[in-house]
């Protein structure tokens, strides 16, 4: 069983709600445009696993950090992470061929600043977006989202609201 805390599109911005609502995780999960090295370092330094894929905003060295699309078991779940990649029924063309030849248990990505956790019946996946955690953007408020993999099995799945963009506390 792991504990897994996904965000995404923070843009630079280090919050300390970052480390109270995911330090007790088992895996991190980045979904891109982290924005800085410095917020992508003290993710590492957290300790709980730390995957991440760069953003389009992300710079020459976030991208040789990370890799544009991260494949990867979580328990037994078959798990895909990209920054850009549409959701159900409107996928992006950059990642729509691979998940429809070989769709994953559990497609993540961010870019859009929308919050959406949808189950997609045409490709027997689900589609978890948490949103956007930091300061930039057109979102009002900041999001990241928890859940439990037990197996192959989805449990406890939870939106954390972090604060609207003016507030800081």
């Amino acid at each position: 069983m792991k504990h897994i805390g996904i965000i995404s599109d923070t843009h630079g911005y280090w919050d300390d709600k970052y480390e109270y609502y995911l330090g007790e995780c088992d895996e991190i999960w980045h979904a891109g445009d982290i924005g800085s090295m410095e917020v992508a370092d003290r993710f590492e330094a957290m300790k709980p696993i730390f995957r991440a894929v760069y953003g389009n905003i992300d710079d020459y060295d976030m991208r040789a950090r990370y890799r544009e699309i991260l494949r990867f078991k979580c328990e037994d779940v078959d798990v895909l992470l990209k920054h850009i990649g549409g959701y159900p029924g409107r996928y992006d063309r950059s990642v729509q061929s691979m998940l429809y030849a070989s769709p994953p248990n559990l497609f993540v990505d961010g870019h859009s600043h929308i919050l959406k956790i949808q189950f997609d019946k045409t490709l027997n996946l689900l589609h978890i977006n948490p949103g956007a955690a930091g300061m930039k953007g057109w979102h009002k408020e900041r999001t990241l989202v928890r859940l439990t993999i037990d197996g192959n099995k989805f449990t406890d799945c939870e939106v954390i609201t972090l604060g609207d963009k003016t507030s800081r506390i």
